[in-house]
């Protein structure tokens, strides 16, 4: 008896489309760019591997709260190579994160070395955690007494403070 899978052709269309975008020279394409994300102290850290990224093309913005890391690896050129085998990605890297409000966009600093991308990300200074200083009061109140005269006109009011 033969068993009829009809998602096993929709595996093979999706295959086929995604085949069809990766550049000449790559048997395969990364699903996302690596990457670590932490804390130290008032910043976070993120790594990602950019492996033989050119460093001109990588790009770092910042634009409605989304940070965009992009950049592209160049393949070798096809003339007059017989290729045996073809395993690393050439093409555009991309990875997005959703930033938060806590976050201080214009300080975020980023560098490319050996490979990897480094970017630090400012906590605000408003996100920071701060102690507030809790005052003991006085069993007197605080305010000031205020007398007020008027006279039969509105023109003529004023307002004493009596202190």
């Amino acid at each position: 008896m033969l068993r009829f899978d009809p998602f096993s052709e929709l595996d093979v269309v999706a295959q086929g489309l995604l085949a069809a975008g990766r550049e000449t020279g790559s048997a395969r394409s990364p699903r996302f760019m690596p990457m670590d994300l932490y804390q130290v102290d008032d910043h976070y850290v993120l790594t990602a591997d950019l492996p033989g990224a050119d460093p001109g093309s990588i790009d770092v913005d910042v634009e409605n709260g989304v940070l965009t890391l992009t950049g592209r690896r160049t393949a070798m050129p096809d003339s007059g190579v017989r290729w045996l085998t073809s395993e690393r990605f050439s093409g555009v890297y991309r990875r997005q994160l959703t930033l938060g409000d806590s976050i201080d966009t214009a300080g975020i600093a980023a560098r490319y070395d050996n490979g990897v991308l480094t970017v630090t990300i400012p906590i605000a200074e408003r996100a920071k955690p701060r102690r507030i200083v809790v005052e003991q009061g006085s069993d007197e109140p605080q305010c000031e007494q205020l007398a007020v005269e008027s006279s039969a006109t509105d023109d003529d009011a004023r307002v004493d403070v009596a202190g």
